[in-house]
C-alpha cells in the first residue's frame, strides 16, 4: 500500500492542500503506525502536515486509527489519563504532583508519555526518582494508583512518528494525537490536556467537541497538562460534545509567587513534590484548582 495520494492531496501547500476526511485519515494513520510507508513518504506526510495543518475530521480519524492499535490499560472508574510529554524546560516539571494529588482522591490515574526532546526532564525522571516505576506491559491500575506507561509499551508505530521530530525539528500531528487519546478501557475516562499556542486550544476544542470526549481542557506549563504554579489559568470541560467552563483565568499582577524548587532537575523536582505530598509544604493554589476542576469533571 501507499499514502502517496493522500501526500498528493495535503501537500500543495497551505493555500492549495486539501483537507482529508476522517475516513481518509484514519486508514492514512493506520498506514504509518502499522509501518507499512517508506521513510520518504512519513518525512513528506509529517512535513505536509506541519504547513498546513490539522482539521479537526482529520484528528479524529488519526484518533481512530491510534485507539484500534493500542494496548489499553484497564483501570479502576473513575479514571484520569495525563499525557505528559514535554517536560520541563526553565519551570519544574510537576505533572506527577498533580497526578498523586488526585491519586489522593481516589483516582485511578494512568500517566503516559516518552521524551520528545533530549534536553529536558521528564515527568519519568522525576517519578523513577519518587520510586515509582514505569510500566513494562499492560496492567490493571487501582484506584488511588499513579502509573507511568511509556508509549512504546501502547503503540510501538506511535512512539516511531514521535521519533521523527528527532530528525527533522519539526513537530507532527503525532505531539497533538499523544494529547488527545484515552489509552484506557474505561470509556467515561477523564483526559486532561493542553496547549500551548491559542490555535490549538480551537483545533483542540473541535476534535473534543466532534469525537464526543471527557475531556478537561487548559493552557498548560511548557507543554505539560498540569497548570502553572504561578496563575491559574481557564479550565473548560467537555462531555458528550458539551464545553463548559469550569475555571476562569487568574487576573491582575501576581502578588506572591509559589515556593518552588530552584532547580528543575529530577531528584529536585521529586524532593519539592514528595514535601508536597507530606504536608511540609503547601500545594500551589493553581494545582489546587486543577485538582477540584478534574474532581467535578468528573460529576458533570
Amino acid at each position: 500500500m501507499s499514502i502517496s495520494h493522500y501526500i498528493k492531496e495535503i501537500g500543495r501547500g497551505r493555500d492549495g492542500a486539501r483537507a482529508l476526511d476522517r475516513a481518509q485519515a484514519a486508514d492514512l494513520m493506520g498506514q504509518i503506525l502499522d509501518g507499512q510507508v517508506s521513510d520518504i513518504e512519513l518525512g513528506a506526510f509529517c512535513l505536509a502536515m506541519r504547513i498546513k495543518g490539522e482539521t479537526d475530521q482529520e484528528m479524529a480519524g488519526f484518533l481512530d486509527a491510534t485507539h484500534a492499535r493500542l494496548q489499553l490499560i484497564s483501570a479502576a472508574s473513575p479514571v484520569v489519563v495525563l499525557p505528559s510529554y514535554n517536560g520541563a524546560r526553565k519551570l519544574p516539571v510537576l505533572t506527577p504532583l498533580l497526578a498523586h494529588l488526585l491519586a489522593r482522591e481516589g483516582l485511578a490515574v494512568v500517566m503516559h508519555g516518552t521524551p520528545t526532546e533530549s534536553t529536558r526532564v521528564t515527568s519519568q525522571d522525576v517519578l523513577t526518582a519518587m520510586g515509582v516505576t514505569s510500566l513494562s506491559q499492560p496492567r490493571p491500575v487501582n484506584a488511588g494508583e499513579v502509573v507511568f506507561v511509556p508509549t512504546e509499551v501502547l503503540c510501538p508505530g506511535l512512539k516511531r512518528l514521535l521519533d521523527v521530530r528527532r530528525v527533522v525539528g519539526l513537530r507532527n500531528p503525532a505531539h497533538s494525537l499523544v494529547k488527545l487519546m484515552n489509552p484506557t478501557t474505561a470509556a467515561d475516562a477523564l483526559l486532561v490536556s493542553s496547549y500551548t499556542h491559542p490555535e490549538y486550544a480551537i483545533s483542540m476544542a473541535a476534535t473534543f467537541e466532534l469525537t464526543g470526549a471527557r475531556a478537561l481542557l487548559l493552557r498548560g506549563t511548557e507543554g505539560e497538562v498540569v497548570a502553572d504554579a504561578r496563575r491559574t489559568p481557564q479550565m473548560d470541560a467537555f462531555l458528550r460534545g458539551t464545553r463548559t467552563p469550569l475555571v476562569e483565568p487568574q487576573p491582575g499582577s501576581l502578588t506572591k509567587l509559589p515556593e518552588l524548587p530552584t532547580e528543575i532537575d529530577a531528584a529536585s523536582t521529586a524532593r519539592y513534590t514528595q514535601a508536597v505530598l507530606n504536608d511540609k509544604l503547601p500545594v500551589p493554589a493553581p494545582l489546587t484548582a486543577q485538582a477540584q476542576a478534574v474532581m467535578k469533571a468528573l460529576s458533570l
